[in-house]
């Protein structure tokens, strides 16, 4: 178990993306994964309000209303949900009154009434950001949030974000939400981990497997060659340094008797500040793997190796 930043949030180091709900997991499968991820001992779910808007047919908010539906059937104890503000289609933006309305939507639709790790979701320059901060403090303050958090900021904004939060005396981020996983590492490691590092962030990194590629069933920049929705934004990582880094990652797994998907989790999951890596699954046979990655040990020797061979320069692109 690990602890969300200063907050009092102990959670399994693993949490289980709720973007697919929806979209390529219908509810019935939606409710299988939920139910195997709590049953092999999850206990943390990453979700937004934008969820899945994208999908033909939808509107946004279909995640959380599964999520609704499953904790109202299921009635699972200690589970931490944690969503987003920003990207709803009726709620664009961080604007005071959008954050309200919101957290409000979103708390309705999960049916609960607080919301355990709310994230701003994305940067919204044309708000000032005291104002943001303000709305996310007062949700704090009113019992709908219990700790807040920021995701795709860059570090300058984090800070921003941090000094306003201390001078008013209100909410203070717990997390940051960056994109980081082993073929794309260079820029969260050079700036977003030295700001959690030093305000004692922790990180929730998404596309932790990015979109797939890590899990190894794609070998080609060809997206067709293999039958799924996220096919195009894993084939793009199928490059020389890409494969490089599955090889490595293959021969770390034969070691363990574990699968690339668990060995890619375990990794991340190792890198200084991040405390829970945010994987999804479309299918519930794949929920095994990505448990696994949330308690398999690598040696310092297994880490170095993989870090050497995912460090990206051009000359080994």
């Amino acid at each position: 178990m690990t602890l969300l930043g200063s907050s009092d949030i102990d959670v399994l180091p693993l949490a289980l993306g709720g973007n697919v709900f929806g979209w390529t997991a219908d509810r019935a499968a939606s409710f299988e994964i939920l139910d195997a991820f709590v049953g092999g001992g999850g206990d943390f779910i990453d979700t937004a309000d934008g969820y899945s808007a994208w999908a033909p047919g939808n509107g946004g908010g279909e995640s959380e209303t599964i999520i609704g539906e499953w904790l109202a059937a299921r009635k699972p104890s200690d589970i931490t949900i944690a969503t987003k503000v920003s990207s709803h289609p009726q709620f664009k933006g961080l604007s005071a009154e959008n954050v309200r309305a919101a957290a409000e939507a979103s708390l309705k639709r999960l049916g609960v009434e607080t919301i355990d790790l709310y994230f701003a979701h994305f940067d919204d320059v044309e708000t000032p950001l005291e104002e943001t901060v303000a709305a996310f403090g007062q949700l704090v303050t009113d019992g709908l949030v219990r700790h807040t958090a920021v995701s795709n900021y860059s570090a300058d904004r984090i800070r921003s974000w941090i000094s306003l939060a201390q001078d008013a005396g209100t909410a203070v981020p717990v997390a940051v939400q960056p994109h980081y996983n082993l073929v794309h590492r260079n820029d969260v490691e050079e700036s977003i981990v030295p700001v959690a590092q030093e305000f004692g962030l922790s990180l929730v990194p998404y596309y932790a497997l990015a979109s797939g590629f890590l899990t190894g069933k794609y070998r080609s920049t060809d997206a067709s060659a293999v039958d799924s929705a996220r096919a195009g934004g894993a084939a793009k990582y199928a490059t020389g340094h890409g494969l490089r880094v599955i090889d490595e990652l293959e021969r770390v797994a034969a070691a363990h008797d574990a699968s690339i998907t668990s060995v890619s989790l375990a990794w991340l999951r190792s890198q200084p500040t991040v405390a829970a890596p945010i994987a999804s699954a479309s299918r519930v046979e794949q929920v095994a793997d990505l448990l696994a990655g949330a308690r398999l040990e690598l040696s310092t020797e297994e880490l170095r190796a993989l870090d050497d061979v995912s460090a990206w320069s051009p000359a080994n692109a």
